[in-house]
């Protein structure tokens, strides 16, 4: 048992003298620099890791009315029938480094068409359209 009462003792007295070198003032500024830290981070990387995006996104959707919509900072996508709203909103932030402030999703039914006696479908698919922030570009077509 002394030798238990022995080790006992030198824990505390380990567990005082850390106490008694760390000041508070050391404490305030280490808690200070990580939050400087973290704002930085979280100004300077605009482009989110986001690994998942080319399961989300398929392709731009380029018509006359989605060249309009990029006017007023809408884009439209084709993407996967099963990407969701925030899905798709990470994926566009990760891949493009813009900020989004809302999404649009709509689902295109399949369309029946028909050459000569043959019948069949026009495939359906779910697009997205995007709107970011003001001043803000994605270049879907490269100049």
């Amino acid at each position: 048992m002394p030798i238990l009462d022995i080790l006992k003792k030198k824990e505390k007295e380990r567990k005082e003298a850390s106490k008694e070198s760390k000041a508070p003032e050391k404490l305030e500024k280490s808690a200070h620099k990580v939050s400087a830290q973290k704002e930085k981070k979280s100004k300077e990387g605009k482009k989110k890791n986001y690994p998942f995006a080319y399961r989300i996104l398929k392709e731009p959707y380029i018509t006359e009315k989605a060249t309009k919509l990029s006017e007023n900072n809408e884009y439209v996508f084709k993407v996967y029938p099963y990407a969701n709203k925030t899905e798709i909103k990470k994926s566009i932030e990760a891949l493009y480094g813009v900020d989004v402030l809302d999404v649009r999703t709509i689902t295109v039914p399949p369309k029946r068409r028909r050459l000569g006696r043959t019948r069949g479908f026009k495939k359906g698919f779910k697009k997205a359209i995007v709107k970011i922030k003001k001043g803000q570009k994605i270049e879907i077509l490269p100049r």
